[in-house]
C-alpha cells in the first residue's frame, strides 16, 4: 500500500510536470513557489513551524534546537 505522503508527492510532481508541459517554464516556477509558500503557511497554522524561528532563520541566526 502506498503511503499518504507518497501519494501526495506523486500528485504534486504530476501537477508540476503538467504545468511545465502545458504552460512553460515560468508558470511552472510560479506554481512551485506558490506551493512552497502554501506548505510553509500550512505548517505555521498547524503549529509545526515557529514564526519566530522562521524569522530568525531568514536573519541568519542559528538555533540550538
Amino acid at each position: 500500500m502506498i503511503s499518504s505522503a507518497t501519494r501526495t508527492g506523486i500528485f504534486v510532481g504530476a501537477l508540476l510536470a503538467l504545468t511545465w508541459i502545458v504552460l512553460g517554464f515560468w508558470p511552472f516556477v510560479f506554481v512551485a513557489v506558490a506551493m512552497a509558500i502554501g506548505a510553509v503557511l500550512g505548517r505555521i497554522a498547524e503549529g509545526k513551524i515557529s514564526m519566530a524561528g522562521l524569522v530568525d532563520a531568514f536573519r541568519g541566526k542559528r538555533s540550538s534546537s
